[in-house]
């Protein structure tokens, strides 16, 4: 009996969340119990997928490269050739298998980082689940329609999220979140039906991804069809319809200069929330950019690899320089998000082996990363309510454990070598270094975002944790200053570990990505 692993990852936490919305009020303290038990029995299958997946150097568009395959006609009309069909569609490969552990753990830290929410809990862990379905759905999804309705479910649950918990500016940065990503999402939609219209699987018009990935299936009158010559504006519609698909997820991602959401959106957000969204979050836009605009269109993303790895270098050094001079401490976390997102499209934009599996690795280890940096965030936050760094000074001699980690997450952040961070820039600069459609010329500049993030980083620690104990609210606020809770360092352990593990021993990562990345080259040339 095949056991539909993949359908359960999106399931329970459905499941928890509708549990949620029938236990009454009075015993609302169940409801993270609930939140958290999903969570980690999710964590636990998708850590056996991951352990268990043995990758395979097969081309993304054969059904042969994916695995737990599950596959069931959902829609379906018309015929003789006219038809179109819908299925619940999903699979893993080398590619979407990181991603799948990475969002198990980074939820199963949110849930746990979520412990304190009293204030209307049923709406706010309902919502949870429903984010860590969606979120989970876009990783596996193999049919793009299916996709774009999971892409689309992560908008509303995100919009409250940070518009009901978050900050003393959260309508404000909801609703710039809300529409960013619907504005973003309407390309997708556009590219979407432009490629169902195009792509024919069994005699009926599809939205399965491989089908799309093999330009065999597109008809012969079709549109996108790369031997139609049909040009609008001075551009084949191939590539208008690529920029359509590449707009929407660089807002994901996102890239400077479509990047304004963010810092607002991690500055008002609640810990938990801004955990999610740095974690894995931006992460749905550097992969949707490889399983779908790159996999589809690879003739474009060689014709514009070079604009593409230009807007990589720029979100490099305009993150790292807005967080250079930032004094909110999330405010420079989330900028420093900008500038390593960026190795992720320059990674990509290289086309080169080494490049995109150095995006890859730099999508997972910023997830570990950025989770860590934004619970240190919320453990100063939690007791002060104060975020600026010049009110601190001396906080080594009165909180050592989390100097300790907020050393350990800057310096993994940083790109030190021995932690995943360093691994991950320096293949993506490596690729960037190596590749024919990019100017060695940006892999250069690039590497000023590294020197950058240190300085700021070690600016930052410097001004917080060296010299005499000193803070802003006196007396009132150093009696809250206690160090790190058994909770806080449940949840800071396993990330710092982690962090620690694949930058000693990057071959857990790369053995399960570096086949399929391989096949997406070949593909690609």
């Amino acid at each position: 009996m095949n056991v539909p692993y993949l359908s359960i990852l999106i399931v329970l936490p459905l499941l928890a969340a509708l549990i949620i919305l029938f236990i009454p009020e009075k015993l609302k303290n169940s409801y993270r119990w609930i939140t958290l038990l999903a969570a980690l029995v999710q964590l636990w299958v998708a850590s056996m997928l991951y352990w268990g997946f043995e990758a395979v150097a097969a081309a993304p568009s054969e059904l042969s490269a994916y695995k737990w395959v599950e596959r069931y006609k959902w829609l379906a009309f018309g015929g003789d050739g006219s038809g179109l069909q819908i299925d619940y569609f999903v699979g893993v490969d080398g590619l979407s298998i990181s991603m799948v552990w990475l969002t198990a753990l980074v939820m199963a830290v949110g849930a746990l980082a979520s412990w304190h929410v009293q204030d209307k809990a049923r709406g706010y862990f309902a919502l949870y689940g429903l984010l860590s379905a969606a979120i989970m759905g876009c990783f596996v999804a193999l049919d793009f329609f299916l996709f774009y309705i999971f892409f689309e479910f992560m908008l509303l649950p995100m919009y409250f999220l940070i518009g009901l918990w978050g900050g003393v500016g959260r309508e404000y940065a909801s609703i710039k979140f809300f529409i960013y990503t619907l504005v973003g999402s309407l390309f997708i939609l556009v590219g979407m039906i432009a490629l169902c219209t195009s792509v024919q699987e069994n005699g009926v018009y599809t939205f399965s991804l491989p089908a799309m990935m093999n330009p065999h299936n597109f008809a012969p009158d079709a549109l996108l069809n790369v031997a139609n010559q049909t040009v609008i504006a001075g551009l084949p519609v191939r590539h208008w319809i690529f920029w359509a698909l590449v707009i929407g997820f660089l807002i994901k991602l996102p890239a400077v200069p479509l990047h304004t959401w963010l810092p607002d959106a991690h500055v008002e957000a609640p810990t938990a929330i801004s955990v999610v969204l740095a974690g894995v979050l931006l992460k749905v836009g550097g992969y949707g950019l490889l399983r779908i605009a790159y996999s589809i269109f690879p003739d474009a993303a060689a014709h514009y690899a070079w604009w593409l790895g230009a807007l990589g270098v720029l979100s490099i050094i305009y993150g790292a320089l807005n967080a250079l001079a930032m004094h909110d401490l999330k405010k420079l976390i989330a900028y420093s998000s900008v500038s390593h997102m960026g190795f992720v499209l320059l990674g990509i934009a290289s086309l080169t082996h080494e490049g995109v599996n150095g995006a890859v690795y730099q999508m997972f280890s910023h997830g570990i990363i950025s989770a860590m940096l934004f619970l240190i965030v919320g453990v100063l936050y939690d007791r002060t309510h104060d975020r600026r760094i010049e009110n601190y000074a001396g906080l080594a001699s009165a909180m050592p454990r989390y100097t300790f980690f907020t050393a350990a997450a800057f310096f993994a952040s940083l790109g030190l070598p021995m932690f995943s961070g360093f691994i991950a820039e320096a293949l993506a600069l490596l690729g960037a270094f190596k590749s024919v459609h990019l100017s060695p010329a940006m892999a250069v500049i690039s590497t000023l975002g590294i020197v950058l993030a240190a300085a700021y980083y070690l600016w930052a620690f410097r001004r917080m944790f060296l010299g005499k104990f000193w803070v802003r609210g006196g007396d009132s606020w150093s009696a809250f200053l206690v160090d790190l809770t058994t909770r806080e360092m449940l949840l800071l352990m396993p990330l710092a570990l982690l962090t620690l593990l694949f930058g000693v021993y990057p071959a857990l990562l790369l053995d399960k990505i570096s086949p399929t990345i391989t096949a997406f080259i070949q593909m690609i040339k």
